[in-house]
């Protein structure tokens, strides 16, 4: 069966910690130690690309303290993984922007791209100072700057404004954890036809158990991509068509 792309919003991570008493920054660190789980489940589990929303372009507001928590623990995770992703075959990228990022945080995300560069039984993908908006937007710039193009080119320009020089799947299914039902400007034209699963779950405490219900739901979806039912189950007419 072909790999699937997978995207997780994770979301919860402050609320989890609030609802324990517990400083927000405590949330992310618990945040951490799911995306480790997840990213050990989905080498596993015929996923070909993973994309975790670890950091939106939005997330500039919130408080100074909590942002530089954030972005000391992004660093950490590069600096602490990379080993662990290069032994297990894993090829780690980061998406979004990179000039507002500080020094040391771009040198990781640089050193663990190149460190990790051959690894072929999962993509990792996090987006830190992502905005899916921003991405169309500077693609539609450059290639009205550019001439007439492609849809595919346009994809590609997409891709590359947002750090992403490899072709890149378009998203299969797309999770979000912590109750909210909501897309929040992540990775909207590459989940055009994205199967959507919202969870109750807080990110911090998403685990296997999660990960293959989420799957297995996916896998009973019918998806149609504007064509009709290819399923022998599927009644007819126009009710069961997207």
């Amino acid at each position: 069966m072909v790999p699937l792309h997978v995207a997780i919003i994770m979301d919860g991570n402050g609320r989890w910690a609030t609802n324990r008493g517990l400083p927000r920054q405590t949330g992310h660190v618990q945040g951490a130690e799911a995306v480790r789980r997840a990213v050990e489940f989905a080498a596993t589990h015929r996923i070909g690309v993973l994309t975790l929303y670890a950091f939106s372009a939005d997330n500039w507001r919130r408080p100074g303290a909590e942002i530089c928590a954030l972005l000391a623990l992004f660093e950490e995770y590069l600096r602490t993984q990379m080993d662990r992703c290069q032994t297990a075959g894993i090829r780690l990228s980061v998406v979004g922007r990179r000039d507002r990022l500080p020094p040391s945080l771009r040198r990781a995300v640089e050193r663990a791209e190149q460190w990790t560069r051959t690894g072929t039984a999962l993509h990792l993908r996090i987006a830190i100072d992502y905005s899916a908006r921003d991405a169309i937007w500077l693609a539609a710039e450059r290639l009205i700057r550019a001439g007439a193009g492609s849809r595919d080119e346009f994809a590609r320009r997409i891709r590359s404004g947002c750090g992403e020089a490899a072709e890149v799947p378009d998203v299969d299914l797309l999770v979000r954890t912590g109750g909210e039902r909501r897309l929040s400007d992540f990775l909207l034209w590459e989940s055009a036809y994205a199967e959507l699963c919202f969870l109750d779950v807080p990110w911090p405490d998403f685990g296997d158990e999660h990960f293959a219900d989420a799957l297995a739901e996916f896998e009973g979806r019918d998806r149609r991509f504007g064509g009709v039912s290819q399923s022998p189950l599927a009644a007819p007419g126009p009710s069961r068509q997207r």
